[in-house]
């Protein structure tokens, strides 16, 4: 089956709204075995309106539509579908008595504008909503359905989850999706590629689907069975993991942070930190877990030559001499903060994070990032690219990744 989701509303098309909905919407069917083959955002006007649904009748036999269902002159969905499915509208006493007891819940006065909401078109089936006062509208014509929601993200989700749902999946008969997501950390998509290349083909000869969903400092691995098939997709998981070991941190919803957080937990371990062109991001991290004061210590912003060597004992001559972004640096930095708030472990951080600072011989993006224990301390260069907050996000995931290395070998 095709599907398409049209979003109508003029606030999206000038970016004073993000369109979460078809993101949210393309994961709700995703997960029935529907597949999203176009989203598109248009403006208030009876024209593209119309063109819209014109052309998607002829490409798509599932056509779902967000926005313009409000009670104010500029909401012309609802005319508009009425021209379309040669209709008129007809007050719905049950939507009527829906939106009166909405406005009596909130002690909020029913205003005679407000009982437009209750005008739906004839020939449609009423989808009532109890989160709001616009309703759904189920239409078919042509052997291609037609969803019409409002664009309020909580409203539209209700529809969906309490009724739109159960019925596409009535209407198309689906089954539902099962999909699990890996977290890789530490190597480029095309690296990724190259080294599971066997496994990917062996994958899709099993009616597997694999997506590559990459974003600044990693690489989300999504393992799909359109059929359904939870285990099929799990052994192949398990067969990851003996292939690119190093690379996994996590699943599903995991996130770095509280990866290491429940390392250092478990082994009843402590870090902490000095950041320079990170700017305490990756302490803010991992302060965003619950109970990370069991493992977190502090940190220090070293941002200035100053601050490293009178807070951090970092030699003047060295900071002259190697410069800041430099592996003498880093190393002095991890050791002195570990020393400073006597820590089981420590990161420290220093690269030219841009758009400036950059040399011929330390370009923008170049950083420097050790972890130690008492044990050991790893230090490496990184180029990440001339994106300053890529490079912080970048860095920041690197880091925490080389300490749970760290942590899993001690």
């Amino acid at each position: 089956m095709t599907t398409h989701l049209i979003t109508i509303g003029d606030e999206i098309l000038v970016g004073q709204t993000i369109n979460t909905n078809a993101a949210w919407i393309g994961q709700q069917l995703a997960l029935i075995g529907v597949k999203v083959n176009k989203t598109i955002t248009i403006s208030d006007t009876k024209e593209d309106i119309l063109s819209s649904l014109i052309q998607s009748q002829k490409e798509a036999d599932l056509v779902l539509l967000t926005g313009g269902l409000g009670p104010t002159k500029d909401d012309i969905t609802k005319h508009v579908l009425c021209e379309y499915f040669n209709t008129e509208l007809e007050l719905n006493e049950d939507v009527l008595t829906d939106v009166k007891a909405f406005f009596e819940k909130f002690n909020k006065p029913f205003l005679e504008v407000n009982k437009l909401q209750a005008m739906l078109p004839k020939d449609c089936e009423v989808i009532r909503n109890y989160m709001g006062t616009a309703s759904g509208m189920w239409f078919e014509k042509d052997n291609t359905y037609f969803v019409s929601m409002p664009g309020v993200p909580y409203e539209m989700k209700h529809l969906m989850d309490s009724s739109i749902i159960n019925k596409i999946k009535e209407a198309f008969n689906t089954s539902d999706l099962f999909h699990y997501t890996v977290l890789t950390q530490g190597i480029g998509e095309s690296y990724l590629a190259e080294k599971i290349v066997d496994w990917e083909n062996d994958l899709r000869a099993n009616d597997l689907g694999l997506a590559y969903l990459p974003s600044p400092g990693m690489v989300r691995l999504r393992i799909s069975s359109y059929k359904g098939h939870k285990q099929q997709v799990l052994e192949k998981v398990k067969e990851l993991y003996n292939l690119i070991p190093t690379y996994i941190y996590g699943e599903e919803n995991d996130t770095l942070a509280g990866v290491v957080g429940d390392l250092l937990q478990q082994k009843e371990k402590t870090v902490s930190l000095a950041e320079s062109c990170t700017g305490g991001y990756v302490s803010h991290l991992l302060t965003e877990i619950p109970g990370s004061s069991a493992y977190y210590q502090g940190s220090i912003v070293c941002y200035s030559y100053d601050i490293k060597e009178h807070e951090l004992n970092v030699p003047n001559d060295i900071l002259l001499e190697k410069g800041a972004v430099s592996e003498e640096v880093v190393l002095i930095l991890s050791e002195e903060i570990r020393k400073k708030y006597k820590t089981d472990y420590s990161i420290a951080i220093s690269g030219i994070a841009g758009p400036g600072g950059g040399t011929e011989d330390k370009p923008v993006g170049t950083v420097w990032i050790a972890v130690r224990s008492d044990k050991e301390v790893v230090a490496k260069k990184f180029t990440f690219g001339d994106n300053r907050k890529r490079n912080i996000k970048k860095s920041a995931l690197t880091a925490l990744n080389m300490l749970r290395l760290l942590i899993l070998k001690d």
